[in-house]
């Protein structure tokens, strides 16, 4: 058996690059959880109006829907479901992430640099799921309105601004008060 610098071509061993697959369904529905590299930043709320530029943008160009999203100040968690022909959620997530650090440079935002040029801002990866049925998305919806709640920012879901939860209160899925960190029983997002 070979070595692994023998392996690499000589040298200073390197771990081979990891290849995710991922699961594409065209006109699918999948759970997403994207992260700034910094996870004690606020970028995501401190500027949730170029966040919401970029997604717009890239929902003009490459449709999809948002089913439910809240945006934490460091990630953001969303359900999107994809054209019926189309299962490109990663040229999609690319051109979000893209299309808002370019608005941070455009607005002056500083942002740390790598060594390739591009920017520190991002997490290179994301989380994503394919939905399997109705209650899987109920479930992911419910986690992904609760996570404010989850995470100590407010103490009712109704509280956080950057949330689906005040549409789907409007829809009548909610009542104002679901939510509440004290109240909460359940099996939210992955299993």
């Amino acid at each position: 058996m070979q070595s692994g610098a023998a392996l690499c071509g000589g040298g200073r061993y390197d771990a081979p690059m990891v290849h995710y697959r991922r699961n594409r369904l065209p006109g699918a529905s999948y759970f997403f959880t994207v992260t700034l590299a910094d996870r004690q930043a606020s970028t995501l709320t401190d500027h949730i109006a170029l966040l919401g530029d970029s997604m717009r943008t890239v929902q003009q160009q490459l449709p999809f829907t948002t089913d439910a999203i809240v945006v934490l100040p460091e990630h953001l968690h969303c359900v999107w479901t994809l054209p019926e022909t189309d299962s490109d959620y990663p040229a999609r997530w690319k051109a979000v992430k893209a299309g808002f650090t370019k608005g941070l440079r455009l607005a002056g935002v500083a942002l740390q640099s790598r060594p390739d040029g591009g920017f520190d801002l991002w997490q290179r990866r994301y989380w994503e799921h394919t939905l399997r049925d109705e209650a899987d998305v109920a479930r992911h919806i419910d986690y992904i309105h609760y996570n404010p709640v989850k995470h100590g920012w407010v103490t009712r879901a109704v509280d956080w601004p950057h949330s689906s939860f005040h549409r789907y209160v409007r829809m009548g899925v909610y009542p104002e008060d679901w939510g509440i960190a004290a109240d909460i029983d359940g099996a939210f997002g992955e299993p």
